[in-house]
């Protein structure tokens, strides 16, 4: 199932001085926001703890785990008993539908037949993030990836920096593409230019307080259209 999108307008962001593309996840490139919410409060419910609202889970998607535990349940200081219940939730008892969004695979086709360095950072841990590439088949379109448990989370510039020293690029020659404020700042805090999506957990005046170069409606707005 692919979620449908209104139509882009023709715009072109990319261009051949911003080299390496990185792509936040969930949000952004998979249609996931709605079946984080509801794991997250199954999660809250199962465990006996306070359900987070709507608007509180969708503030803290980007931050690794552990940072939104601290948000969501500050009471709470051993995290591993949360994180197991969440995880099952969000792989196996969460039946909410979370399809990569119209138009991601030819975005990322056209960039990557463009010459374009893409990568992902994200807020998942490896292992969910292996598993989401896999199942959705974009694996194959990013020439490197890194995950929460591998770095600082968001929106400390430690990613952005590994994923630049591994290309060879400079902060003016990187975008990072996100639909929350953590995406945007940390693309601030790294130097790098910041793209805002609409369509995903964060609103368009969060994502307007961090500077970006352009906010967009559809992923398809990257690319010149054919």
């Amino acid at each position: 199932m692919i979620k449908t999108m209104p139509k882009a307008m023709p715009k072109v962001i990319v261009t051949l001085k911003t080299p390496l593309i990185v792509f936040d996840w969930d949000g952004t490139l998979m249609d996931s926001t709605g079946r984080i919410v509801s794991a997250m409060q199954t999660t809250a419910r199962n465990l006996k703890l306070p359900v987070p609202s709507d608007d509180e889970v969708r503030a803290i998607i980007g931050l690794s785990l552990s940072n939104c535990y601290r948000q969501l349940f500050p009471e709470v200081e051993d995290h591993d008993w949360i994180t197991e219940e969440y995880r099952y939730q969000y792989v196996d008892g969460d039946k909410t539908p979370s399809p990569v969004f119209e138009g991601v695979e030819a975005v990322l086709a056209k960039l990557k037949d463009d010459g374009y360095y893409l990568s992902v950072a994200t807020g998942k841990a490896r292992d969910g993030l292996d598993r989401v590439l896999n199942e959705s088949k974009l694996k194959h379109f990013f020439d490197f990836t890194i995950a929460s448990d591998e770095s600082n989370s968001k929106p400390d510039p430690a990613m952005l920096h590994t994923l630049m020293k591994h290309f060879d690029v400079k902060p003016e020659q990187t975008i990072m593409v996100g639909d929350t404020s953590h995406d945007l700042k940390m693309a601030q805090n790294a130097g790098a230019l910041g793209v805002g999506v609409t369509y995903g957990a964060h609103r368009v005046d969060i994502l307007r307080q961090h500077a970006p170069l352009a906010i967009i409606n559809d992923i398809r707005e990257l690319i010149a259209q054919q």
